[in-house]
């Protein structure tokens, strides 16, 4: 039998979790650095770790306990197993340890399973087993891949992230060239992964579906636009992501869940089939959590005679400024004195003509719809889609002529140097972060980001840094057709 203030304590807390009674959770959990929760998506170390992740949780589902076991482990030490069933149906198992400390008792270790949900819906549209089986030879066989809701699929509609889109959309008649060359290969189609919407972010939340799980930081941003695909690999639920890369909507996401992500040469790769967000910029890539596998698909799905890389690595040195001291530590670090340091020229102009060609193509592309739509776009979708409509044909025509001052800057660059710079200023921020920070980390991160789009180039993301237990990308940047050598580089010994 537990003792009786024991059994008041975790009747307690299954009141607060019926309840959603924050502070009475945090309250249960003991406080400092050594308390532990874990479940599916990760393990959570200290009790900020884990009162943060449950502020931005919202409650659970509606269950009731089915089974309660408990064992004394010491003397003011107790280990309480409980199942549980769901209303909507399921079953579900927790287990915590308790321990008495100044009169109270709270909980030191917890692990919760919940119940098997028949697929992801923040991750996945919708999925199959496979949703489009691939040729029974080639390459690829075997590979599952989670294909972005940008990309036509034969037989359905694309979402694009945003429901009243879908709602409006026409069943597509033929796949898009991207998706049609993986099956060739032997590669399935998985299911269709979620996006932001209409890929107008790098956070990797949608208002609408819900913001995918980090597969490799529990409770952190999975890094958008491409976070469906990002997350379906980061957790083994796909092998190979395709996705789209604008502004880092592959590098963001592979820097922040330690994967492999390839943004493609512009141009290189053809987007039929895909919806736009700025053409200028817009590219195909893929997301893989291994080396190896990238390697396979590209070398599948681009021409075989890439260009050899420079001799010569260099990082730019405004970037090294800008990211987070810690993440400046580690790129240093690896990089052991043996890349150059080089001058791209104020982060600021980049940005800044990136951002209203971006926006203006933008505006071009959605904006008849979203007028039409104004009620249906999330808060921050809709607050870029303002700001875009305001452009004017002459700050386009400006920012346009500085895109092409910039692109002749960059490319030059990479002829002599393969660019190496940390993918992001940091590790992916908490889902808890404040607007105030994930506006400074989008602007620092579009900054860096920047150069390859505007110079049309392939830049390649690889899991080669921690910070802390966060993995950071290190992205390498080379001339315009050097993708697989690229991959190359990287695969012969760049980790």
């Amino acid at each position: 039998m537990m003792p009786t203030e024991l059994q008041d304590a975790f009747d307690a807390y299954e009141r607060a979790l019926a309840t959603d009674d924050v502070a009475a959770l945090d309250d249960a959990f003991a406080p400092g650095d050594d308390t532990l929760r874990g479940d599916r998506d990760g393990l959570l170390v200290g009790h900020d770790a884990i009162s943060a992740f449950r502020a931005a949780r919202g409650g659970i589902t509606p269950r009731v306990l089915d089974r309660v076991e408990s064992r004394r482990l010491a003397d003011d030490c107790w280990l309480i197993v409980a199942t549980s069933r769901y209303e909507g149906g399921g079953t579900g198992l927790q287990t915590q340890v308790w321990q008495r400390a100044y009169g109270r008792w709270r909980i030191t270790a917890a692990h919760v399973t919940g119940r098997t949900p028949s697929f992801d819906t923040s991750v996945w549209r919708t999925v199959g087993d496979p949703l489009y089986q691939g040729a029974f030879d080639g390459p690829l066989l075997g590979l599952r891949v989670a294909v972005k809701d940008l990309f036509a699929v034969r037989g359905y509609r694309i979402g694009a992230g945003n429901p009243t889109w879908l709602r409006g959309a026409a069943r597509e008649r033929e796949h898009a060239p991207a998706v049609l060359d993986l099956l060739k290969a032997g590669a399935s189609v998985r299911g269709l992964a979620r996006t932001d919407e209409l890929a107008y972010s790098i956070a990797g939340a949608n208002p609408h579906y819900g913001t995918p799980a980090n597969g490799a930081v529990p409770g952190a941003l999975p890094g958008g636009s491409s976070s469906g695909p990002a997350t379906a690999v980061a957790t083994g639920q796909a092998d190979v992501g395709l996705a789209s890369d604008t502004a880092g909507s592959i590098r963001v996401p592979a820097s922040y869940q330690g994967l492999w992500g390839l943004r493609t040469t512009h141009g290189l790769v053809p987007r039929q089939g895909m919806v736009p967000l700025a053409p200028s910029f817009d590219t195909v890539g893929w997301l893989t959590r291994d080396g190896t596998t990238l390697d396979a698909v590209a070398t599948w799905c681009l021409e075989d005679d890439a260009p050899p890389l420079p001799a010569r690595r260099a990082v730019p040195v405004e970037v090294l400024r800008l990211v987070d001291p810690a993440t400046r530590e580690a790129v240093e670090t690896w990089a052991g004195g043996a890349v150059d340091e080089v001058e791209v020229g104020p982060l600021d102009e980049w940005f800044e003509a990136f951002r209203v060609v971006q926006a203006a193509e933008a505006w071009r592309a959605h904006g008849e719809w979203v007028t039409a739509h104004p009620e249906a776009v999330g808060p921050g979708a809709r607050e870029r889609f303002a700001i875009a409509s305001d452009v004017t044909a002459t700050e386009e025509a400006v920012a346009r002529g500085e895109v092409e001052r910039l692109a002749e800057t960059i490319r030059a660059i990479v002829d002599d140097a393969v660019l190496v710079l940390p993918t992001t200023p940091g590790p992916a921020p908490a889902r808890t972060a404040s607007a105030a920070e994930l506006d400074r980390v989008r602007a620092t991160t579009l900054r860096m980001t920047a150069l390859a789009g505007i110079g049309g180039l392939p830049a390649l993301s690889v899991p080669a840094l921690r910070v802390g237990s966060a993995p950071v990308g290190v992205c390498l940047v080379g001339p315009r057709g050097s993708d697989l050598s690229l991959v190359r580089h990287a695969l012969g010994g760049l980790t």
